[in-house]
């Protein structure tokens, strides 16, 4: 069974006070699976208290909780989850063009701030969604996820650029392809960001780097170089808990994980910029006062 490390040593690189991990999953018992998704994630359940232990060996202080693709459409666990949490937390659930009002207020008040698009094997809503989910988000003023395969970011760039609300480009941007500073895709995701409305998510490096870890260091060029570009657009996450690893000899240990990633940003600055700042105006977090 698999077993994940939530304790071990602190990372080198001291998380800034209110540090906001911006994508990450949390199940409850008691909310199956749902059909079209991938099933609960392997071993025992991560919950909520196991994240807690995870957020007190990292120096996490608030966290979003992204809708798991194991419940599709049923927001339920997400928000069983977010009342767990209490104040420190906020989600981004899976809607569709014809949620209706009173169940995006309903969700607006149980701390819901964005909208998910996974155009992947697995996901609820995909990329054939995204204009009419963004009507809804633009309309309460959430924000969109958005992920999928960003080797054909350029086919998309153009529909993209034309989104009303705030959205986030995914997981280093998920270029399964390849990708080196070099590549027209990164000027892309440059355009997207001067845009005004994109910002770029450090999250789950291992899952599209070809070099692999512990450098990961065909994704670490690209980041580096967008970090230093638009330290402003910016967030950052754990990817917790890791659902694609399924043995315990691959599970990452996050605080060496975290340490990779935080060396990507040229400055305190830029780290503190995408653990607190830009998160925080990005989810809805009120300013962190301890």
């Amino acid at each position: 069974m698999l077993v994940r490390k939530l304790e071990g040593k602190a990372p080198v690189h001291a998380l800034p006070a209110g540090s906001i991990d911006s994508q990450m999953h949390m199940y409850l018992p008691g909310f199956p699976a749902q059909p079209g998704g991938p099933g609960l994630p392997p071993g025992a359940l991560p919950t909520p208290d196991d994240y807690r232990r995870l957020m007190n060996w990292l120096g996490i202080d608030r966290v979003v909780v992204t809708q798991g693709n194991a419940h599709q459409h049923d927001n339920g666990s997400l928000l069983a989850c977010l009342k767990a949490m209490g104040d420190v937390a906020r989600g981004v659930a899976v809607i569709g063009g014809d949620t209706s009002d009173a169940e995006m207020q309903r969700l607006s008040d149980a701390g819901i701030v964005g909208a998910r698009i996974m155009d992947l094997p697995g996901g609820a809503r995909t990329l054939v969604d995204i204009e009419a989910v963004d009507v809804r988000t633009a309309q309460f003023g959430w924000c969109i996820a958005v992920q999928f395969d960003g080797s054909t970011l350029l086919e998309h760039e153009s529909r993209l650029s034309r989104l009303k609300s705030r959205w986030i480009l995914d997981h280093h941007g998920k270029f399964f392809s390849g990708i080196t500073p070099d590549d027209p895709k990164v000027d892309a995701v440059k355009r997207l960001i001067d845009g005004g409305n994109c910002w770029f998510k450090f999250a789950g490096c291992y899952e599209s780097s070809l070099t692999g870890g512990p450098d990961y260091s065909d994704i670490a060029a690209v980041s580096r170089l967008i970090a230093e570009y638009a330290p402003e657009r910016i967030v950052w996450g754990t990817n917790w808990p890791h659902n694609a690893m399924q043995r315990t000899e691959d599970y990452p240990d996050d605080a060496a994980l975290l340490d990779t990633v935080m060396s990507w940003f040229p400055s305190d600055a830029a780290r503190h910029r995408a653990l607190v700042d830009n998160p925080q105006d990005l989810f809805q977090f009120p300013a962190f006062n301890g």
